[in-house]
C-alpha cells in the first residue's frame, strides 16, 4: 500500500514543485513521524489483529491516545488543557468506549496481542506530540512522500522475511485497498499532520473519538450493519465531548 501511495504522489509532486525540508534535523523529524505512524502504529495495529485481538480491542487500546496527549503536552509546551477540555476528553472516550463495547466483541486471546496493541498507542500518542513538539510546518506532499517512503522501506523488509509476497486479487480486496490507499492514507493522514502543525495536539487529538462512533455509523449506513441501541446514546455523548475538547473559549480568540 505505501508503494501505491508513493506511486500516486510522485507525478503530483513532480508537477507541483513543492519545497523539501531544508536541513537534515527536519529530515529526520519527517521521517521519524513517519516511521511512528506508518510502521509502528499501523504495523502494530496490524500484528495485533493477525494475533487475535479484535478490532474492538485494538480500537479500545488506542482510543486512549488523547488522553495521554492531553497528559504530556502542558509537560512540553506551553499547551495547557483546560477543566472543560478535559471534561471533553473524559466524555469523549466514555462515548467511544460504549459504542465499542456495544457494537463489537472485545477479545484479546493471547498476550502478544495486548502489547502489540499497546505498542500501536504508543506509536500514534508519541507521533502527535513529536509532531508538535519538534516537527516544522512542511508542504503536505513533501511530508507524505517522506513518510511514505520510509513506511514502504520498513513494510517491505519487514514483509519480504515474514511473509508469502503473494496476493488475491478480487474486486473486494481492490476496492478496499483503493480506498485505504487515497481516503486513508493520501487524504486522512496528511491531513492530520496539518491539523496538528497548525492547533493545539490535545484538540487534534480529540478528534480520534469520533472516529468509532463514525466508522459504527457508516457501517450501519452503508452495509447495514446491526448498531446497538446503547451505540446512539454513546455517539451523542462521544460527539459532545469532543465538541468540549475541540471549542475554543472567547478568551482564546481575543488572544
Amino acid at each position: 500500500g505505501y508503494l501505491w501511495v508513493v506511486l500516486l504522489l510522485l507525478p503530483v509532486y513532480f508537477f507541483v514543485k513543492p519545497a523539501l525540508p531544508n536541513s537534515k534535523s527536519e529530515w529526520g523529524h519527517a521521517a521519524f513521524v513517519g516511521f511512528l505512524i506508518q510502521v509502528l502504529y499501523f504495523g502494530a495495529a496490524y500484528k495485533a489483529f493477525e494475533a487475535g485481538a479484535s478490532a474492538g480491542a485494538v480500537a479500545l487500546i488506542t482510543c486512549l491516545q488523547p488522553i495521554f496527549v492531553a497528559m504530556v503536552m502542558p509537560l512540553i509546551s506551553r499547551e495547557q488543557v483546560s477543566k472543560r477540555t478535559w471534561l471533553g476528553l473524559l466524555l469523549g472516550l466514555t462515548g467511544a468506549v460504549i459504542v465499542i463495547v456495544a457494537n463489537q466483541s472485545v477479545q484479546i486471546n493471547k498476550t502478544i496481542g495486548l502489547w502489540f496493541s499497546v505498542a500501536a498507542l504508543v506509536g500514534i500518542t508519541l507521533a502527535t506530540i513529536w509532531e508538535k513538539k519538534f516537527g516544522t510546518v512542511q508542504h503536505p506532499l513533501s511530508n507524505s512522500l517522506i513518510q511514505y517512503s520510509v513506511g514502504f522501506v520498513f513494510a517491505f523488509i519487514f514483509a519480504w522475511f515474514t511473509e508469502p509476497m503473494s496476493i488475491t486479487w478480487t474486486t473486494p480486496f481492490v476496492l478496499s485497498f483503493a480506498y485505504l490507499v487515497i481516503a486513508n492514507s493520501i487524504f486522512a493522514i496528511s491531513l492530520l499532520m496539518l491539523m496538528i502543525q497548525k492547533g493545539e495536539a490535545t484538540r487534534v487529538a480529540a478528534l480520534f473519538f469520533l472516529v468509532p462512533p463514525v466508522t459504527a455509523f457508516i457501517a450501519w449506513l452503508v452495509i447495514d450493519e446491526a448498531m446497538a441501541p446503547l451505540a446512539w446514546a454513546g455517539m451523542l455523548v462521544a460527539a459532545i465531548g469532543v465538541w468540549l475538547a475541540t471549542r475554543i473559549a472567547k478568551a482564546d480568540l481575543l488572544k
